[in-house]
């Protein structure tokens, strides 16, 4: 018998896409509460195992299969969240999410995924995975995060979201409320995306010129840029602060480009932002937070485990 979840006595059915709708659904959930990609395959790889670990009685006997793969999922990213503050103690440098391209730049057949990379491998880019956000979302304890990301983006009930958590739904409803400030307290930008794009446009070539004042006149006097080299590529380790010292900073790198390096103008997890490329190869990652015509934020990831989906040029 096939149930509306597309499971067939516990295994999915190959004619039905629900299996695969299951999993992009999990990925982009996964995605969110850890930002990282490689990371949140693995979460649902074992939410997935779990599941298969199960007799096909005990599975029949779930009577949505969906809610308790998200059930699962969010535990496993729960626990992955508060490990992961350890790992990051003794991570080189500032740690940053992995940034995603385009669904046109995404590459197939990365490690562990078959060329024809289906698309329940990748994740829908919208607002909710802006790299300002993602950053903000870091800095929450895990069981806010958890329940911002399930009730305010994906909109799971708190009695749904308690049962994940471990908590009371009046609990999860008060670290919503406390992720929702601190969001807030983050300033989310507002400015379109063309907008955003003319900006990136126009810091790009000020750079190629090597054009100190136009940088500084795109930055905002208080901009912060952060880089994230992981101690395997070259990077500046802590954040450089002020419009200034982050234009001397990228003329420095302008200076020090090689003959073979290019930067294009590309799309960082759905917003504007810039690739640099080397040999065909994607060697850094530029993510930008603009508002009223000013770059704020930068963020620079160089780390190439964290550049794994960026398609060869």
């Amino acid at each position: 018998m096939t149930t509306r979840t597309g499971y067939v006595h516990g295994r999915p059915d190959p004619g039905l896409d629900a299996f695969l709708r299951e999993r992009r659904r999990l990925i982009n959930l996964a995605y969110r509460l850890l930002g990282s990609l490689a990371e949140a395959e693995d979460a649902v790889q074992e939410t997935f195992a779990r599941w298969y670990a199960m007799s096909p009685r005990q599975q029949e006997a779930i009577a949505s299969p969906g809610a308790w793969l998200t059930t699962v999922a969010g535990r496993i990213c729960l626990n992955l969240l508060g490990s992961a503050r350890a790992r990051r103690e003794t991570y080189v440098g500032e740690w940053l999410p992995e940034p995603l391209p385009d669904r046109t730049e995404w590459i197939d057949g990365r490690p562990g995924v078959a060329a024809e990379a289906d698309p329940a491998d990748r994740v829908t880019l919208d607002e909710s995975v802006d790299l300002a956000l993602l950053v903000v979302l870091e800095a929450m304890t895990p069981a806010e995060r958890v329940a911002f990301v399930l009730h305010d983006v994906f909109r799971y009930s708190f009695v749904e979201v308690a049962g994940i958590v471990g908590r009371t739904p009046a609990a999860c409803r008060q670290l919503a409320s406390s992720a929702r400030r601190r969001v807030r307290a983050s300033r989310p930008s507002t400015t379109a995306s063309a907008e955003r794009a003319l900006v990136v446009k126009d810091f790009k070539q000020a750079w190629e010129a090597k054009d100190i004042g136009a940088l500084i006149s795109l930055l905002d006097p208080d901009a912060t840029a952060t880089a994230d080299g992981g101690g395997l590529a070259a990077t500046f380790v802590r954040p450089i602060e002020g419009a200034g010292r982050i234009a001397r900073a990228w003329i420095e790198i302008a200076r020090r480009r090689p003959d073979d390096m290019a930067f294009l103008e590309r799309t960082v997890n759905g917003r504007p932002g810039l690739v640099a490329l080397q040999r065909g190869r994607a060697v850094t990652v530029f993510a930008f937070d603009v508002a009223d015509d000013r770059i704020r934020r930068i963020w620079v990831v160089r780390n190439p485990e964290k550049l794994r989906s960026w398609k060869p040029s």
